[in-house]
C-alpha cells in the first residue's frame, strides 16, 4: 500500500538559476546536483493537495490543503540507472499534524503557517494564488495563465522541472532517505503574468535572500494529477 495518495493540482513553479555551491550543504549523501543545459535551478512551488489519503485513510480536516515549498534538483545512480529527484529546503503547510508526520516519519523540513489560496477562472484566464503568513506578514505567489493546458516536448525545460519521480532527504552526512513519487505525465498552461512576494532570506535561510531581488528564469503553471508517495528506504 502506498504511504500517501492524493491529487496535486494547479502547481505554480518559479524557477531561479543559482550557483550550485549554494546547495552543497543541503545535498543528500550519494546524490549529485542535476543540471539542465548548464543551469542549476531552485524552484518556488505552490499547489493544492486534494483528496488526500494516508495509508488509505482520509483524515478529517486534512484532505484538501495548500503547500508551498522551495526545492532543487538532484540525480542518484542506482546500479546502471540514473534516478532524477528533488530535495526540499522547506515545505510549508497549514496543518500542524501534517508537519509532525512528515518531519517524524520522513525527516523532512516542514513548517506550519497560516495559508490560503484562490483559484479564479475568467473568460480567458486562470488566476491562481497561494498565500502564507510569516511573522505577521502575508507573502504570495500568483500566476495568471491561459485556460487550456498543453503537453510539453521531451527535453524541454518544463519537462526537466516537472518530471521527477524520486525524493531525497539528507538525514546525516552519510545517510539519505529515498522515496518514489508516481504520477502520469503532466500538462502545462501558458503563463501570461505572475507576481511573487516572498522574503526568501527570512522564510528559508539568509543565503537565499538574494532571490528577493532576482527575477525567475521561468514561471510555469502545471495542472497536476493523482499522485502516490511510496514508503522510504535508506541509502
Amino acid at each position: 500500500m502506498s504511504f500517501l495518495k492524493a491529487e496535486w493540482r494547479k502547481l505554480a513553479l518559479a524557477n531561479y538559476e543559482v550557483d550550485p555551491d549554494l546547495l552543497r550543504d543541503y545535498l543528500p549523501h550519494k546524490t549529485e546536483i542535476d543540471i539542465w543545459q548548464g543551469s542549476c535551478y531552485v524552484s518556488l512551488v505552490g499547489f493544492m493537495f486534494k483528496n488526500t489519503r494516508l495509508l488509505g485513510i482520509k483524515v478529517p480536516f486534512h484532505i484538501n490543503f495548500e503547500e508551498v515549498n522551495l526545492r532543487f534538483y538532484v540525480k542518484y545512480k542506482d546500479g546502471d540507472e540514473w534516478k532524477r529527484g528533488v530535495v526540499f529546503v522547506k515545505e510549508i503547510v497549514p496543518k500542524p499534524a501534517l508537519t509532525f508526520v512528515a518531519n517524524t516519519i520522513y525527516q523532512e523540513h516542514y513548517q506550519t503557517l497560516a495559508m490560503r489560496h484562490r483559484w479564479e477562472k475568467t473568460a480567458d484566464s486562470w488566476k491562481i494564488s497561494y498565500d502564507w503568513k510569516h511573522k505577521g506578514q502575508w507573502q504570495h505567489f500568483k500566476v495568471e495563465s491561459e485556460l487550456q493546458s498543453q503537453s510539453f516536448p521531451e527535453g524541454s525545460e518544463t519537462e526537466f522541472i516537472t518530471e521527477h519521480y524520486w525524493g531525497y532527504t539528507r538525514i546525516t552526512p552519510t545517510k539519505t532517505f529515498e522515496y518514489q513519487v508516481t504520477h502520469p505525465r503532466w500538462e502545462a498552461y501558458p503563463v501570461k503574468n505572475y507576481d511573487i512576494k516572498v522574503d526568501f532570506g527570512q522564510l528559508y535561510d539568509s543565503r537565499f535572500a538574494f532571490l528577493n531581488d532576482m527575477e525567475p528564469k521561468s514561471v510555469m503553471l502545471v495542472e497536476g494529477s493523482e499522485i502516490t508517495v511510496e514508503s522510504k528506504r535508506k541509502l
